[in-house]
């Protein structure tokens, strides 16, 4: 799902321009490490020298496991969002691409309220699934609602009009 999107989109990034990259998925997350692992290396194989010193792997807790009650799921996500702002202030990302999962919320809320604080400058992109064809997902809905990232894209033309902050992008994936 999440992951294989996610993984699409970086695929066509200028790795030179994105360096170091961070990969950061949930505890309970290990499938989305390794495969962002298995494709690190293979950019090594492939003549990547420096990709393995420029490349880093990190957990975060959880904000809602699926299933979980949303009233439960608030004291999950301040935790989530505490142990993602200490993540944000060690990094100091200037960008940060996310596409949906709880585990995006915490991380991106941190480096929103750092720059609103002055304490920090990320640029957050949101792209939201293609599976989202008629409404958006929780966290893209918070994001919209909030304006917390400063771009936000859907992949249907639908979405755009229910939507019209959002930059229809076309399909992504």
């Amino acid at each position: 799902g999440h992951t294989a999107e996610m993984m699409d989109i970086v695929k066509t990034l200028q790795k030179d321009r994105f360096t170091p990259r961070y990969y950061v998925a949930a505890l309970t997350d290990n499938m989305s490490i390794q495969k962002a692992e298995v494709y690190e290396q293979s950019l090594i194989q492939s003549g990547g020298k420096k990709t393995a010193e420029t490349t880093h792997f990190m957990q975060i807790y959880r904000s809602r496991e699926v299933g979980q009650s949303y009233i439960t799921s608030i004291a999950t996500t301040l935790l989530a969002t505490l142990h993602a702002m200490w993540l944000v202030i060690r990094i100091r990302p200037q960008v940060i691409f996310c596409n949906g999962p709880g585990t995006c919320f915490p991380l991106c809320v941190s480096a929103f309220l750092l720059k609103v604080l002055g304490l920090g400058w990320s640029s957050i992109f949101y792209i939201e699934s293609i599976a989202r064809v008629k409404k958006l997902s929780l966290s893209g809905l918070l994001f919209y609602k909030l304006r917390i990232t400063d771009q936000f894209f859907v992949q249907w033309p639908q979405l755009q009009q229910k939507y019209p902050r959002a930059c229809y992008a076309g399909r992504l994936m």
